[in-house]
């Protein structure tokens, strides 16, 4: 039936029809009208068919109507990532999102502009949101207050303008205060005029009980705390080692000297690499992978469960895991000194780092060593010993090092920034916060990783099976022409940047400027996001034209997808793949989102405790905007970025030069520009808002001597003069909630307070992001 409606509405004569008119078409007796319903709404939330005026069924793009998934960001504005990769991204302003929540499924009428009227020729498409298809979760954590009449609920996530009404809980295990964490089921939501309307399934507790954040991010992202029965009962079944029956048919390698190297904290060994010389001028790699898919069948409780966790997710204090534990951290992880099944990539590799030849086998493995990331540094930067295995480290090192080389000369954009890792005492405080740097340690892993992942792309192009890719598209031309001019505003050279060369060129040089930091981190604005796709699109980041992801199955869908691609004789249906694309894609940023937040909550604890005891710690910053209110910095040391308002600054009175884009004190003339290193202390935080705003420590409050910088020549304009009263007066913060339209309640006496109730919706800030978020270019290198 499925099949028959789809073609009928791809007849050139075919008119909109209702269901009783498409009985009638379709030849079908009477007693399967209900059937037909059922199927046209399931196609209706495929966003295969449109029901349109009349309840009449077309498809969607002969309305310009558009399915897909919207995503929303903290200022209201929505993005369609329409279900057609052959669409563009589609903005819906934040007047035109209905009742859309972040992720969920919509149909967007796309706006159509008459031919006649010239448009310019990277004008961004937009639309508006007509039907909600599919919500992506009905179900929100917040805190919870009183109004005059009604309880509200203000939700965790500042993508959501809307306070939610309830009434009062019931039946909930647990008595619930003002200003409790909790867990609202929502209710049908009609109109964004209207406040939608829930109701507490779940009170957490109050937000500096311990252990309510991380519950409130668990339950915010619905992220599983433990596995059904069957799950755990198939993984037992399985065993704890690996049997001479799992051997047949697998080529051998527990002689050679496979080791592992990854974080000292981690499990989950997914990968391990071997390197033996062939020739003077050859060497051959070895590439091994954890065989999750010799386990995880398709169709099993494992299996299923996998998919729909889609990764494993690392919170700040603990790890959601795709598989069991019994799995993950023991039979599929390539541990040392015991036989592990794996899925190899063998390379035959040139001394200059080019790729003779690729094979691909089973395997098995018996590693011989397990290095943290810190150990082989260490080995690294120190002449190799007699141990083979260090000789072989500091070869694969080298061999390493020149394929990365060809890599960068092949147009891969060099975007890394130092990651962090916070590490917490007994009590979930932050005991001290590391900088991860990507060192030649973890570049030699990555190498063989982008490597392995390249073979497979191609190998799977080649033999033609459905499969599932990594990719990273083009950046939109209107996005990366906007960034160009930003770029020249500070009389930094920039070339056409649609050219790959020209933005390699561009990072090159922003690597030898003091403003170079702050303009790279503006460049991240400019890209897409890394998704999954069942069409081998490329990865404009990494200038791969085929790329995949094979190298975690453990922690990643995904993976196990592809793996089952390359060696299972029997291919998975394309439909099917494409759904579950989508569908990792979403998880992913879910997951990624969830460990943000995880991050920031420990953090926001950290610096209301630093403001407590009157003794907040000096760090570095980085001015990465400016504007007439404050400048905007990112604080490597605290991965986070925020803004230092103006009336913080208490050693003269700025002025913003809209000229040259930068605040000029009146009586020191000291000048605060984009890329200036400062020394800032957190002056105020707000977790509701989930912001941070700094003030200029004392170190960053001291007169500027003869040496400090003025502007260079008079503006050509008067820069634009801040009152006392201006200065103090503050827009929304661009990660704040922004205002939300005028609330509808019963009564005028019911309105909550607080939140901008009724209040005239400001313009918000730009959103600024920081250095140490995941990166749209491959959400960090974890998930590259």
């Amino acid at each position: 039936m499925k099949d028959q409606i789809i073609q009928l509405l791809e007849r050139k004569d075919y008119l909109p029809a209702n269901v009783l008119e498409l009985l009638r078409l379709l030849t079908l007796p009477p007693h399967r009208q209900q059937e037909l319903q059922a199927m046209l709404r399931q196609l209706e939330q495929a966003g295969q068919v449109a029901r349109i005026k009349g309840n009449r069924y077309i498809q969607p793009r002969e309305a310009d109507l558009i399915p897909g998934r919207i995503r929303m960001n903290r200022a209201g504005k929505g993005f369609l990532q329409p279900d057609d990769a052959s669409l563009k991204e589609i903005a819906i302003p934040e007047n035109a999102t209905s009742t859309a929540f972040h992720e969920d499924r919509v149909l967007v009428r796309r706006d159509v502009r008459s031919k006649g009227l010239r448009a310019a020729a990277n004008e961004a498409s937009t639309g508006t949101v007509v039907r909600i298809l599919q919500r992506k979760r009905t179900q929100l954590v917040g805190t919870m207050h009183r109004g005059r009449q009604f309880l509200y609920v203000t939700p965790d996530d500042p993508r959501i303008p809307h306070d939610i009404l309830v009434p009062e809980p019931r039946d909930v295990g647990r008595p619930a205060h003002i200003g409790d964490k909790v867990v609202v089921e929502l209710r049908e939501w009609e109109s964004r005029h209207a406040n939608p309307e829930g109701e507490i399934i779940e009170v957490l507790g109050a937000p500096d009980e311990e252990g309510v954040d991380m519950l409130s991010v668990l339950r915010q992202y619905e992220l599983p705390l433990h596995f059904p029965k069957p799950v755990l009962h198939e993984a037992d079944v399985i065993g704890s080692t690996v049997s001479a029956r799992d051997l047949a048919g697998r080529l051998d390698c527990r002689s050679h000297p496979v080791i592992t190297i990854d974080p000292d904290d981690a499990k989950d060994f997914d990968d391990a690499i071997c390197l033996e010389r062939v020739a003077p001028e050859q060497w051959r790699l070895w590439v091994h992978i954890a065989d999750v898919s010799h386990y995880v069948k398709p169709g099993t409780a494992l299996d299923t469960e996998a998919r729909k966790r889609g990764n494993s997710t690392y919170l700040v204090d603990r790890v959601i895991p795709m598989l069991p534990e019994a799995l993950s951290n023991e039979l599929c992880s390539l541990k040392p000194n015991v036989d592990r099944l794996t899925k190899c990539v063998e390379f035959l590799v040139a001394a200059d780092g080019h790729v003779l030849n690729t094979k691909f086998h089973a395997a098995v493995i018996h590693s011989q060593r397990r290095f943290t990331y810190g150990e082989a540094l260490a080995i690294l930067e120190r002449p190799p010993t007699a141990d083979p295995i260090e000789q072989m480290l500091h070869q694969a090192h080298e061999l390493a090092q020149r394929i990365r080389r060809l890599r960068f000369k092949a147009g891969s954009l060099d975007l890394d920034f130092p990651e962090t890792k916070i590490r917490l005492d007994d009590h979930g405080r932050i005991l001290r916060i590391e900088k991860t740097v990507n060192d030649v340690s973890h570049q030699l892993i990555e190498e063989c990783m982008l490597l392995a992942n390249e073979a497979v792309a191609a190998r799977l192009m080649g033999l033609g099976k459905p499969a599932v890719y990594r990719v990273h598209e083009v950046p939109d031309e209107r996005r990366l022409q906007e960034y160009r001019q930003d770029v020249l505003s500070h009389n930094v050279p920039c070339g056409n940047l649609s050219h790959p060369p020209e933005v390699q060129k561009l990072l090159h040089r922003l690597g030898t400027l003091p403003i170079g930091q702050a303009l790279k981190i503006g460049f991240l604005k400019s890209l897409m996001r890394a998704r999954y796709a069942v069409e081998p699109l490329g990865h404009y980041g990494l200038a791969k034209k085929k790329y995949t992801h094979f190298t975690s199955p453990i922690r990643r869908y995904a993976d196990l997808i592809v793996h089952r691609a390359v060696f299972d004789k029997v291919a998975a249906p394309s439909a099917a793949l494409k759904e579950t694309a989508e569908h990792i894609s979403v998880t992913e940023r879910n997951s990624a989102d969830a460990e943000r937040d995880s991050k920031d909550l420990k953090l926001f604890a950290f610096l209301k405790a630093q403001l407590a005891s009157g003794l907040p710690q000096p760090y570095a910053a980085l001015v990465t905007d400016v504007r007439n209110f404050g400048f905007f910095v990112d604080v490597p040391g605290l991965a986070m970025s925020g803004l230092v308002p103006l009336s913080t600054v208490e050693d003269d009175f700025y002025v913003f030069d809209v000229t040259r884009n930068q605040l000029v004190g009146r009586r020191t003339r000291r000048v605060i520009r984009l890329g200036d290193q400062l020394t800032v202390q957190v002056a105020k935080v707000d977790s509701g808002k989930k912001q941070v705003d700094f003030q200029l420590a004392r170190e960053g409050r001291k007169e500027p001597d003869d040496h400090a910088r003025r502007p260079q020549g008079a503006p050509q304009r008067s820069p634009e003069r801040l009152t006392p009263q201006s200065q103090n007066r503050r827009p929304p913060h661009p990660q704040a909630r922004p205002q939300s339209p005028p609330r509808h309640f019963k009564s005028a006496t019911a309105r909550p307070q607080g939140r901008g109730h009724n209040s005239k919706a400001q313009p918000a800030r730009p959103q600024i992001p920081s250095s140490h978020s995941r990166s749209k270019f491959g959400g960090g290198r974890r998930r590259r």
